[in-house]
């Protein structure tokens, strides 16, 4: 990991930096503004920006300091902003994408059928992509995956974020020689029902959204984090929606393997989970099995335990401190943070907050309506489930109980969506069986 300073400081000294378009604007892409512009980092140049509204892209770049974005509407002028060296914006995200001189596009809308459009695009165009967006890739990730590869570029989620923290420290653990069983996320709190109304506070507090905020509440969020490490790594769930467990305040993640049945442990190639309150928040660990005599002598010295499970931990995560780290990578080595290995292994299915009645229009993550729950994949496919991901928009057609996971027969969908072509696309080519009409 360290050598990307070196790497990309050459770059510098080169006068070659990589140049990075970034598509959106929100909490997030504000803080990765900061890291490439106000601290000038070697190397990297976020050359634009492009939003759905121009004023959030310029609120990004002078809350970094840069008070005199240009905005452009054509290709031809964002190559000659380019070229002046002057920083960016428009509301046309097709200019990042179809731009000759940008090396890599950040994605970090935290949309779905509009950030797949633009991460297409971006491949076709054969830019390299970084997203910080757990929801398109648990619902499209491993179909985006293979158009990535037939154009020879890299597709990857981000550094920083829970699912690269926690990709991160997998391959460590792997590359000594341990069998990881169980990749985790430790959260602070967990609430289904929690909505943009409970949330509000808070979102106005840490100047996010309410819909977003609300979706960390709710296990939205933490359900696709987890589906996109699973699908990374071919690991599974032990049951619908992770166990989950909830531990006194103050417990130290080192105690984990007691938290889990030794059936999970045991769980063929490896679940995913998670756990509410444990010590370090909001931190990450891996689970790991060590069957040799002599090497668990040597980590029981190390002070790890006595085995055969041990854990490993990550304190935090840093999400856009840590960003441009998988820029560098997959601009200078071709090595992504984390990708999907193959066919889906876990999806993350919409899940009724309060009782539905015919005619009702789902409102999506975050909102009043639904939550998400992770499941295998197989299980997704076999009962027809709705993925989260597809579910925005979709209007109920009989009703449905508060807390029962809805089916492709519960709902109408909206025509025209890309995510659903997509969707079809994808499970042809893993020979699965598509859900939706």
């Amino acid at each position: 990991m360290m050598v990307i300073d070196k790497f990309l400081a050459e770059r510098e000294t080169a006068g070659r930096p990589i140049r990075v378009g970034m598509i959106g604007a929100g909490y997030q892409a504000r803080g990765i503004a900061l890291q490439l512009v106000a601290r000038r980092a070697p190397g990297l140049r976020l050359v634009a920006i492009a939003n759905r509204h121009l004023e959030g892209a310029r609120h990004a770049y002078s809350q970094a300091g840069a008070e005199d974005a240009v905005a452009v509407e054509s290709p031809a002028a964002l190559l000659q902003a380019i070229a002046e060296e002057r920083y960016a914006v428009t509301e046309d995200a097709t200019l990042l994408t179809d731009c000759p001189q940008i090396d890599v596009i950040m994605e970090i809308t935290g949309s779905v059928d509009y950030a797949a459009d633009m991460v297409l695009r971006a491949i076709e165009h054969g830019k390299h992509v970084v997203m910080m967006d757990a929801e398109l890739d648990g619902t499209v990730g491993p179909i985006l995956k293979v158009y990535a590869d037939r154009a020879g570029v890299c597709l990857t989620q981000s550094d920083g974020d829970q699912p690269g923290v926690i990709a991160n420290l997998y391959r460590y653990v792997r590359s000594m020689g341990a069998e990881p069983v169980l990749a985790g996320n430790i959260k602070g709190l967990h609430d289904p029902y929690r909505n943009p109304d409970t949330q509000a506070d808070f979102a106005r507090r840490t100047f996010q959204r309410a819909p977003m905020v609300t979706s960390f509440a709710d296990g939205t969020k933490i359900s696709f984090e987890m589906a996109v490490v699973a699908n990374a790594f071919g690991l599974s769930v032990s049951c619908r929606g992770m166990a989950g467990p909830t531990v006194p305040v103050g417990t130290h993640v080192q105690e984990s393997p007691g938290w889990y049945s030794p059936e999970a442990l045991e769980t063929p190639g490896g679940i995913v989970e998670y756990v509410v309150q444990a010590e370090p928040g909001p931190g990450v660990f891996v689970i790991a099995r060590q069957d040799h005599p002599v090497q668990r002598e040597y980590l029981k010295y190390y002070k790890l335990g006595n085995g055969p499970y041990y854990v490993f931990y990550h304190p935090y995560h840093l999400c856009h401190f840590e960003a441009h780290h998988s820029i560098a990578r997959v601009a200078l080595f071709e090595d992504v943070t984390m990708a999907p290995m193959g066919a889906p292994q876990v999806e993350v299915i919409a899940t009724a907050k309060r009782d539905l009645v015919p005619g009702e229009v789902l409102d999506g993550f975050g909102g009043f309506l639904s939550y998400g729950l992770a499941e295998n994949a197989d299980i997704v496919a076999r009962d027809r489930l709705l993925p989260m991901g597809v579910a925005e928009d979709c209007r109920v057609k009989r009703a449905v109980p508060k807390d029962q996971v809805l089916t492709y027969d519960d709902v109408e969908l909206p025509s025209g969506r890309l995510i659903e072509r997509l969707r079809r696309e994808q499970a042809e080519y893993f020979h699965m069986p598509y859900g939706g009409s």
